[in-house]
């Protein structure tokens, strides 16, 4: 098959799946993103490009211009969110416990998930011991908040060949790199499948802003479609909206007052429900066992999906 990890299924051709709760089949998937870059190591993203194109270390305004997110956006982002009783998954470099204490307590404080994003914001490829970095930035969090970590999210969405079945191994139970559908989905990995739990790029505030450039309406806009989309297809299988986040994007104040309109549309809808990452894991594993058991869209019997 043409993806090893995921078999393949088109549209609704796939097991139904139950709305989480009566007529709720928008659900929403807060993701914040919270990243520690390493003021000595070349950025992994710019806003403004060095003279001439050449990196330099220390790169100080893009290491600034991220920074700053930790400073004053992420507060603004806890504020907002935390001030409307919604949950967010808080995908966290580990180091970030260390390098920003008061913002790692000010996270602690709010009760999120905490999902796995690396040490810091460097790709697994990139590191000498993927399977360290994994068990490093999983024990650390697990440490810190006095829970285990369900979850992960590579830095940049990155992986090797290797990384579900070491993720497997040490006992995570979903991954978000793979943006590959609107509902979670088996994910096969050894020594136990994954789900993967949807992520978008296309509502994420890094793609819309800082690789795309679009104005600052632009992520409303694209949650006012989406949505609009899915009210013009009719209710069929519910689909997860994922908001990807960063302080630095979202959290400037020009950008602020847009997504705070998104909560609002979203909030306004009758048939949305706000989850974290482990409740909607949960969820699709409440309803659907390791073989892909269910039904189609139509209720009539499908045959289980095999993982390999």
């Amino acid at each position: 098959m043409s993806n090893p990890r995921v078999p393949y299924a088109i549209g609704d051709d796939r097991p139904q799946l139950q709305a989480p709760a009566p007529g709720k089949n928008v659900i929403v998937s807060i993701a914040l993103n919270v990243e520690h870059w390493s003021l000595d190591r070349p950025m992994p993203r710019k806003i403004i490009t060095s003279p001439h194109g050449r990196d330099h270390v220390p790169d100080v305004p893009n290491f600034s211009w991220a920074e700053y997110g930790m400073r004053r956006g992420l507060p603004r982002l806890v504020e907002l969110i935390r001030g409307r009783g919604l949950p967010a998954s808080v995908n966290m470099n580990a180091s970030v416990i260390s390098a920003y204490p008061q913002a790692a307590e000010l996270l602690l404080d709010t009760g999120w998930e905490f999902v796995g994003h690396g040490v810091d914001q460097q790709v697994l490829a990139d590191a000498p011991d993927e399977r360290a970095v994994i068990r490093q930035a999983l024990e650390d969090l697990a440490s810190f908040s006095g829970r285990p970590v369900r979850g992960w999210l590579g830095p940049g969405l990155q992986e090797t060949a290797h990384t579900p079945d070491l993720l497997a191994e040490c006992g995570v139970d979903y991954v978000c790199d793979w943006v590959l559908d609107e509902v979670p989905v088996w994910l096969h990995a050894t020594p136990k499948p994954l789900v993967a739990v949807p992520y978008s790029l296309d509502l994420n505030d890094s793609v819309v802003y800082a690789v795309e450039h679009h104005s600052s309406p632009e992520l409303y806009r694209r949650v006012a479609d989406t949505l609009r989309s899915y009210d013009e297809e009719g209710a069929g299988q519910p689909i997860v909206v994922s908001l990807p986040i960063h302080p630095h994007l979202v959290g400037a104040r020009h950008r602020l007052p847009y997504f705070r309109e998104v909560l609002d549309l979203l909030q306004q809808r009758e048939d949305t429900v706000f989850l974290t990452g482990s409740e909607i894991c949960d969820w699709f594993l409440a309803q659907q066992d390791e073989t892909g058991a269910g039904h189609r869209a139509d209720g009539s019997a499908k045959e289980p999906v095999p993982l390999e």
